[in-house]
């Protein structure tokens, strides 16, 4: 967020805090944040925000609103503006309502519902010296008055002031008076950012993950690490929490009620991974721990029966290790030969390079379909079919792919497609193979053990069909059920109106980034998932990595398991902000504030 220090009537066009729509002096647009929409308030409708900085008030809105004990207020007369009475006499409050009508008795602790939709039960803990105590939206047809969600729109007849009661607490990080600007300046009507995609609402989004409410080094959280690990909503949490709870036991080879109970939950768990993915048949999904573990059983249960010496396998520049040293393996052991498709300056797949090193000796094409590294979206149902016109097999690696978009594998007629649970707001630890049926039927189990045999004798052993000849022990059945409840809640919330809104995200993180003085993009394809490498003349980027999480900011810095993409740009590492639909654009606005305070110290 930004003000202006100058003096007079504001503009009507002055840029000021940015993503909010377009709205006259006076009135109060959808705003970014509740707080945020005080800048479409004229100051002579809002004499007390005068000496507030827009930026500190918002933090400490923040705090408010993420506190799982924020207040609801019970409605007042219509027509009437509520105030708060604050349990402290250094605490500010903000209220809300129509200029100009006086205020109503201010409500007191006896006044606040017990319990209400959305707010625990138990009692508010008594906010800390300097805090904002609470922020109440004015709705005279509302039952109650309540606060607003980092977000929410408000009806425009609705502006909100504030009312400072005592003196300021120096000591309180939140303390809205330990600040400057003089004056709030009007939105831009030019500024355009991606609040709601669709009728897609992240800020909703965003209640569903509690570890989002975590505050790092004193800062709000800002998670921008999701292509390494997306965090877990709720719902899957609490199916975790429910099958030890109530449906823990092993699975297949017992008659009483938790197994059976712990079977079904495993198995529905599969069907909901073979409909997510557009499979045929649960019998296609092998549950895995993960997309190497995928890759890597493919490569030596395929490949021992498959590739021998004089076969040729190829991989693309875009890979992660996991997609290039299970290869690298079996060429060693088969005498087999990887070839590898090149990339151009954006970071993308020359196709007419990739065509030329298929032949009739080529028998697997492993390709991601999107970098982790970069961010770039191969055309991977292209490439597969280029593979599959020479007699190869392919495998695509989904890790990166299926959290940004929806997938479906007999539209992309892949043989193998592999993903990791972990990146898709399940827990870690699980996965998911998918074979087509006569792939799988041709492999030999890769691992020995109990669960995957028919039958054991000393001279011999038979063993089930896939999928289970491939699940030899006991797996991770929790975390299966686990996945399946990621699936089905990233099928409720909407996969694609989810990618629609990370894509605009992306495109207004990829400007803003872009203007930072010195600030690279590496892997520039207009062909994008929500992954931004980037690299900052003059930083490390492990010390800028550092540097942001003092911030609260989480990125990752490093080679990101891809090595190779990076050199071929010249690089060892990079810094990589990626996204999800719960992050917001305040999310980036943090990050390149950040950025922009680290290039401006050298």
């Amino acid at each position: 967020m930004t003000t202006s220090d100058s003096a007079g009537s504001p503009s009507e066009t002055a840029p000021a805090v940015s993503g909010l729509a377009s709205a006259p002096v006076g009135s109060v647009p959808a705003p970014v944040s509740p707080l945020a929409s005080m800048a479409g308030v004229a100051p002579a409708q809002a004499p007390s925000l005068a000496g507030w900085d827009l930026s500190i008030l918002a933090q400490a809105m923040m705090d408010v609103v993420r506190d799982p004990n924020a207040q609801v207020f019970p409605a007042a007369k219509a027509g009437v503006t509520p105030t708060l009475s604050p349990s402290s006499g250094s605490e500010p409050a903000i209220v809300a309502g129509t200029p100009g009508v006086s205020p109503s008795a201010a409500p007191t602790k006896s006044d606040v519902p017990t319990q209400v939709p959305g707010v625990p039960a138990t009692p508010a803990a008594a906010p800390s010296a300097g805090a904002i105590d609470a922020l109440a939206l004015a709705e005279p047809s509302a039952d109650f008055f309540r606060i607003p969600l980092l977000g929410e729109a408000v009806p425009v007849a609705t502006s909100y002031f504030l009312v400072q009661t005592g003196a300021p607490n120096p000591d309180s990080p939140s303390d809205i008076s330990l600040v400057e600007t003089k004056e709030l300046t009007p939105v831009s009507p030019a500024l355009n950012r991606p609040l709601r995609q669709a009728g897609f609402d992240p800020y909703a989004v965003r209640r569903e993950f509690p570890i989002l409410n975590e505050r790092v080094h004193g800062r709000r959280l800002v998670w921008l690490d999701n292509a390494a690990t997306t965090q877990k909503p709720q719902t899957v949490i609490d199916r975790v929490s429910y099958f030890y709870a109530h449906e823990n036991s092993n699975i297949h080879r017992a008659a009483h009620t938790l197994a059976a109970r712990a079977t079904d939950a495993y198995e529905n768990a599969r069907a909901t991974v073979a409909r997510f993915l557009g499979a045929s048949s649960a019998r296609n999904i092998v549950f895995v721990r993960g997309a190497t573990e995928a890759i890597n059983l493919v490569a030596q249960a395929w490949g021992a029966q498959f590739v021998s010496a004089g076969d040729e396998i190829v991989i693309t520049h875009l890979e992660h290790h996991a997609n290039i040293v299970p290869w690298q393996q079996l060429c060693a052991k088969t005498g087999a030969r990887l070839l590898v498709a090149p990339v151009n300056d954006r970071g993308e797949v020359i196709l007419e390079a990739y065509g030329k090193l298929l032949c009739p000796r080529t028998k697997m094409v492993a390709l991601t379909q999107v970098s982790n590294a970069l961010g770039t979206i191969t055309p991977a149902q292209q490439m597969v079919a280029m593979a599959h016109a020479v007699g190869a097999c392919t495998l695509v690696d989904g890790a990166q792919a299926v959290a940004h978009f929806p997938v479906n594998v007999r539209a992309l007629d892949s043989d193998f497609y592999v993903f990791s649970g972990h990146k898709i707001y399940a827990p870690t630890g699980i996965g998911a193979l998918y074979g087509k049926p006569e792939m799988l039927d041709s492999m030999p189990p890769w691992q020995g053990g109990g669960n995957m045999i028919k039958d054991v004798t000393f001279e011999r052993t038979t063993y089930h069909p896939a999928p289970a000849r491939f699940e030899a022990g006991t797996g991770n059945i929790a975390d299966a059920v686990g996945l399946g409840a990621a699936l089905d809640w990233l099928d409720n919330l909407g996969h694609e109106r989810a990618a629609a809104y990370e894509h605009e995200l992306l495109n207004y993180a990829t400007a803003e980034l872009s203007k930072i003085p010195g600030l690279t993009i590496i892997g520039t394809s207009p062909n994008k998932a929500g992954v931004i490498s980037f690299v900052l003349a003059g930083h490390k980027t492990e010390e800028l990595g550092s540097a942001l999480d003092r911030e609260g900011i989480a990125v990752r810095s490093g080679h990101h398991c891809a090595q190779p993409i990076l050199r071929r740009f010249g690089l060892e590492a990079t810094v990589r902000a990626s996204l999800a639909p719960y992050n917001v654009c305040e999310d980036i606005d943090t990050l390149v504030a950040a950025l922009k305070r680290l290039g401006s110290h050298g």
